[in-house]
């Protein structure tokens, strides 16, 4: 079928099984340049697989340090003229190229956050793998079904107390406009948000592997995170989803002691902003990561997520003097260069000035316009989106 670019809101509602290979392929490639020379993990779980941080993840493991990969997500397979979801193709074309690389990579399709799913998860890392010497824990979901009460708990995007009025853009149209964001109508909001996004289904998963045996001596786990600058601290930091990250980070000291027998760490590494799915829905980013992204290549410190993951693994968790830096609160800070103070004075002067009229100029509207595309596998140059292409790919691992 001939598939091209369609949209609803802040969401691609289409995907392209080339181009989505297109982007994995890239990826790839930047991590094998790189000739990571540091000792890294070698049996690596990553939950939240199939885009993103955890895509990434995925790669630097395989590609950067010959690890054997095990990846969970919840992503819907391609079906006749029905194109599959981006992390599907995505995940497709990662265990073929590690495949053919001589890699071992599986993948399994489900809830991540129900029992079932981590049972499989256990069965197949005792089958193929014995024990897994990393965790990554990279989920970002709107909805949980909490395995123990069966109560769907779904997050808000909210600020607290009062309403949140800020610039805003539409990426597809680069309108600048105000927003007001009203804020939470109660604690429940909160807590449903802390259960969607916090810092409990990781513990769950750390606690039933452990349970099962499966985890390494010396096993390392890391969730991710985000803080940014204060003008999205109302909407972000500040807000509900603020709320389940600070959760998230309450859970490090929980698992630390969980470990403590195996010898094992936990960390939560706090990234850089960035076009994803989901940061593309929230108000007031958008307009941030565009002016940011023009800061940032402009002084030639600009990273997507595979340069941010290569990072993290190489000059955090896997030191070649086994030193892992740390801020004062325990977390490793990914977001270094984003949070330079030379950057954020010059976001912050642009933010002061950005209107619909100069936008194309002093931001990077259009490098976040083709970065949210790509995620879906369109605005590649090299492929023609007019010819027809194959929509029915499957996971080599699944369909076996």
């Amino acid at each position: 079928m001939i598939i091209q670019p369609r949209t609803r809101g802040f969401i691609c509602i289409t995907t392209h099984p080339e181009g989505t290979a297109k982007n994995v392929h890239n990826q790839i490639e930047y991590i094998k340049s790189k000739n990571i020379s540091t000792e890294g993990p070698k049996k690596v779980l990553i939950i939240g697989a199939s885009t993103g941080f955890g895509l990434s993840s995925r790669i630097t493991a395989a590609f950067g340090y010959n690890a054997a990969t095990i990846g969970v997500f919840f992503e819907k397979p391609a079906a006749q003229r029905k194109p599959g979801t981006a992390g599907w193709y995505n995940t497709a074309a990662f265990e073929k190229e590690a495949h053919a690389a001589g890699l071992y990579a599986k993948s399994i399709n489900g809830d991540a956050f129900s029992d079932e799913i981590k049972q499989q998860t256990i069965d197949l890392i005792k089958k193929d793998l014995g024990q897994v010497d990393l965790v990554v824990y990279s989920l970002a979901s709107p909805r949980r079904t909490h395995p123990k009460t069966g109560v769907a708990h779904s997050s808000v995007l909210k600020p607290i107390g009062e309403p949140f009025t800020n610039k805003t853009v539409d990426f597809h149209t680069a309108n600048v406009t105000d927003i007001t964001i009203n804020p939470i109508d109660s604690q429940e909001d909160i807590d449903n948000t802390i259960a969607v996004m916090g810092g409990e289904d990781w513990k769950f998963w750390m606690e039933d592997l452990k349970a099962a045996g499966v985890l390494a001596e010396g096993v390392k786990t890391v969730a991710y995170s985000y803080i940014g600058p204060e003008l999205t601290h109302r909407i972000y930091k500040d807000g509900t989803i603020g709320m389940a990250k600070n959760d998230l980070e309450k859970t490090v000291p929980v698992l630390n002691e969980l470990l403590a027998d195996l010898n094992g760490v936990s960390y939560v590494s706090v990234n850089k902003a960035l076009v994803t799915q989901s940061s593309s829905a929230i108000p007031v980013v958008p307009l941030y990561v565009s002016l940011l992204y023009k800061v940032m290549k402009d002084k030639g410190i600009h990273e997507g997520t595979i340069e941010q993951m290569q990072r993290l693994f190489e000059e955090r968790l896997y030191t070649t003097n086994g030193q892992i830096p740390l801020d004062e609160n325990g977390r490793i800070r990914i977001d270094d260069l984003e949070m330079r103070e030379d950057v954020q004075k010059e976001v912050d002067d642009l933010w002061k000035i950005v209107t619909s009229e100069n936008i194309n100029e002093i931001s990077d509207i259009k490098g976040y316009r083709d970065e949210f595309f790509q995620l879906f596998g369109f605005n590649y140059d090299e492929i023609d989106y007019d010819v027809e292409t194959d929509e029915l790919v499957t996971v080599p691992s699944i369909s076996e």
